[in-house]
């Protein structure tokens, strides 16, 4: 039987379409996440970045690979029942943490976040993925956009840099370049959100998001896991994350001291 907080109908539609919305999901954590989203901000990891050109307003911050030195996301990783949750939804009977992701666009922030697949960047292979996106304040204008069924395409979407726009591997013919979804009529999903509700959605579903100009904050924590197809897998140039030093081969499934098992069926 799955999750409490799901049902077959979440799971068939996750399979479908790669993308699906979970109410509540982080509901019980949510001041856990903003303290600890206060204390990133406060105290950047070594990836934080602020993804604003000179003269764009407002503040687009993001950072990852955090959960081990913030306690806050520590506990969500553990405990939260994120990790049932995404065993039903990639039908998969273990579940492996990959990394956490903080993305705040502070009031008056127009930049939009690029369209773009998360799977391309990293050195990760399989179709039992999952992210899960979950806003720390409600959010109308500003929330996630998923285009359904683009897990399935035959071409990943070249991976760019959201500041420079420049390409992450140089051109690549192993992919395609970004697509303009709201141009080329696709079908995208993207829904109204409370604190804690989350997106679930395949690393290789193609997302983005709108800026925030309203007078409010949107904080958003991202967890990142993986099911029993994963591999480590070569690009054609460094991923993001690279987690320097990892010593592992192509095909091997992720060492699990550094990327431990958090879920088995």
């Amino acid at each position: 039987m799955p999750s409490s907080l799901i049902t077959q109908d979440h799971i068939d539609t996750y399979q479908r379409e790669g993308v699906v919305l979970v109410k509540g999901l982080f509901k019980d954590y949510v001041d856990q996440i903003r303290e600890g989203i206060d204390y990133n901000m406060g105290n950047p990891g070594e990836y934080a970045a602020e993804n604003l050109k000179a003269g764009e307003g407002g503040r687009f911050f993001d950072d990852y690979c955090n959960w081990q030195r913030i306690p806050q996301f520590a506990e969500v990783v553990k405990h939260s029942p994120a990790t049932e949750v995404a065993a039903d939804l990639m039908q998969s009977q273990r579940v492996q943490m990959f990394h956490d992701h903080v993305l705040v666009k502070e009031p008056g922030t127009s930049k939009a976040t690029p369209w773009h697949q998360d799977g391309p960047y990293y050195f990760v292979e399989g179709r039992q993925t999952v992210s899960f996106w979950s806003p720390m304040d409600a959010v109308k204008a500003a929330t996630l956009r998923c285009v359904a069924g683009s897990h399935t395409w035959e071409k990943a979407v070249l991976p760019t840099r959201w500041l420079s726009e420049d390409n992450f591997y140089a051109d690549n013919d192993a992919y395609m370049p970004v697509p303009d979804p709201d141009a080329e009529g696709m079908q995208i999903r993207e829904w109204e959100m409370e604190p804690g509700d989350a997106v679930a959605f395949n690393y290789y579903t193609l997302h983005g998001a709108r800026g925030n100009t309203t007078n409010q904050r949107r904080r958003a924590f991202s967890l990142r896991l993986l099911g029993d197809d994963a591999r480590y897998i070569e690009r054609p140039g460094r991923t993001s994350p690279p987690f320097p030093g990892h010593n592992m081969k192509p095909g091997q499934t992720l060492r699990e001291d550094w990327f431990p098992i958090l879920y088995q069926g």
